[in-house]
């Protein structure tokens, strides 16, 4: 029964709710917790985002398709381009002392002052306080819960393509 449920368009719908499930955490634990999210975390919740809108798509697709298998492709891409932005910011974390790690202004300001295109290129500079370590769980920082979840996420998209409904 769980094979069923974790599988088809149910698995993808599943898969979704989970990306978006993600950043909803992140809003509450931003939010509970009074933390700023530096470009970098936002970036990887705009990662987490779009690879919700890909499982989702991915649900009504014909199952085996050519569609799907490169819907599978764009999933495992997605979450690895999130997980590269974790190991950036995780890397940043490391390495406080030895680098300067600054993620410059906030993204509400970037938002409020500049043009979108410069904003983005602010943002995806990784420049504000990238390197603070503001809150842990089980000793990992968000980056590295995040880079976690990015890697279960692709081989959750794997496993569905693979993953027969009984």
């Amino acid at each position: 029964m769980l094979k069923n449920l974790l599988s088809g368009k149910s698995g993808y719908i599943i898969g979704s709710i989970g990306c978006f499930a993600t950043v909803a955490l992140a809003l509450v634990i931003q939010t509970k917790y009074n933390l700023e999210p530096c470009p970098l975390c936002i970036t990887q919740r705009m990662f987490f985002m779009g690879l919700g809108i890909l499982f989702l798509i991915g649900a009504f697709l014909k199952p085996a398709s050519i569609s799907q298998k490169i819907f599978t492709l764009l999933q495992v891409a997605a979450a690895l381009g999130g997980a590269g932005w974790a190991i950036r910011h995780w890397y940043l974390q490391a390495h406080k002392g030895e680098i300067i790690a600054d993620c410059g202004v906030g993204f509400d300001y970037m938002f409020d002052n500049f043009p979108l295109e410069k904003m983005f290129k602010l943002i995806f500079k990784g420049t504000g306080d990238c390197a603070a370590i503001d809150w842990t769980f089980l000793g990992l920082t968000l980056p590295q819960l995040a880079l976690i979840t990015f890697a279960g996420f692709a081989a959750y998209a794997v496993w569905l393509l693979k993953a027969k409904p009984v």
